[in-house]
C-alpha cells in the first residue's frame, strides 16, 4: 500500500473537517425531516429524558463520506473504512429501530435466543459487524492470520465504543480520546484517526446536553472507524505482502485486549456509567 501524502498534517486536518462538516449536515437534515416521523427517532435516556437518535446515522454517514474522500489514502484503505463503518452503522441502526423494545443485551442473551431459533436484531448486528470487520481486514492485510486479527480489531473496536454508550457523551468522548494518539501516526492511520474524531466532535455537545444520542448506529460506526485506523497503524497494509513482526505482534495484542474487553462488557459498561 502506497502511503503517499496520507500522513501529512493537511490531510489529517482535511479529513477531520470534512467528517465534522458532513456529520453536522446530515444531523441537521435528520432533525428537520426525520424519516418515518419524529417519534420513530425518539428514545428515553437513562434519566427518562426524551432524546433523538439523529446523531447516530449522522456520525456513520459523516465518517463514511470523509473516509471515502480523504486525500492521499490508498483505495483499499478507503474501501475498508467505508465498508466497516457503513455496515456497523447500518446494523446498529437496525438494532436501534427493530430492537427498541427488546430488553436483552449482550452476546450471551442474543446467542441464547439464537439457539432457541429466534434471530434477534442484536444477533443480526453481532454477525453483520463481525462479517464486515473480517471483510475490511481482508482489504487491509495480506496474510490470512493478519486478516483475521484485523477483523477482530475492527469488530472489537465497534463493540467497545458501544459498551461505553451508557451516559451522555461517554461514547463520543471515548472516540475523541482513542482517536487522538492515532493523529501522531504516519501513513494512512493519521487521516483515518482524524475522521472519527471529526464526527464525534460534531455531535458531542448535543449529546452532552441530552438533545441526542449516538445509539448503536453511531457508537458502532465510530468504533469501527477507530478499528480501521488502528489496523492501518500496525504495520504497512498491502506493502508487498510483507508484514513486520512488530506490526503483527501489536495487532495481536490489540485484538486480545478487545476480546478481553468484550468478555468483561458488563463491568466496562457499569464503570463507564459510574464516571
Amino acid at each position: 500500500m502506497t502511503v503517499g501524502a496520507a500522513g501529512g498534517t493537511p490531510a489529517r486536518s482535511a479529513a477531520l473537517l470534512v467528517a465534522a462538516g458532513a456529520t453536522r449536515a446530515v444531523y441537521g437534515v435528520l432533525r428537520r425531516r426525520p424519516p418515518g416521523g419524529a417519534a420513530r427517532w425518539e428514545r428515553k435516556n437513562y434519566a427518562g429524558r426524551t432524546v433523538t437518535l439523529h446523531a447516530g446515522p449522522a456520525a456513520a454517514l459523516g465518517v463514511a463520506l470523509a473516509a471515502a474522500g480523504a486525500p492521499g489514502l490508498p483505495a483499499r484503505a478507503r474501501g475498508a473504512a467505508a465498508l466497516a463503518v457503513l455496515a456497523a452503522g447500518g446494523c446498529g441502526a437496525y438494532d436501534d429501530i427493530a430492537g427498541a423494545g427488546d430488553p436483552r443485551r449482550g452476546f450471551r442473551a442474543h446467542l441464547t435466543a439464537l439457539r432457541h431459533g429466534e434471530v434477534t436484531s442484536g444477533a443480526v448486528k453481532l454477525f453483520g459487524i463481525g462479517a464486515a470487520g473480517l471483510a475490511a481486514g481482508a482489504l487491509l492485510k495480506d496474510r490470512p492470520a493478519d486478516k483475521l486479527l484485523a477483523g477482530v480489531v475492527i469488530a472489537g473496536s465497534a463493540h467497545l465504543v458501544n459498551l461505553l454508550d451508557v451516559r451522555p457523551g461517554r461514547a463520543a468522548g471515548a472516540a475523541l480520546a482513542l482517536a487522538a494518539p492515532g493523529l501522531l501516526r504516519r501513513g494512512p492511520a493519521g487521516p483515518l484517526s482524524a475522521v472519527p474524531m471529526g464526527a464525534a466532535a460534531a455531535v458531542v455537545a448535543d449529546d452532552l446536553r441530552e438533545r441526542t444520542m449516538l445509539g448503536d448506529a453511531g457508537a458502532h460506526a465510530l468504533g469501527a472507524a477507530l478499528g480501521v485506523a488502528a489496523v492501518a497503524g500496525w504495520g504497512s497494509a498491502r506493502s508487498g505482502g510483507v508484514e513486520s513482526g512488530a506490526g503483527r505482534a501489536g495487532l495481536a495484542a490489540h485484538a486480545a485486549a478487545l476480546v478481553a474487553a468484550a468478555a468483561a462488557g458488563d463491568r466496562i459498561s457499569r464503570l463507564a456509567g459510574a464516571l
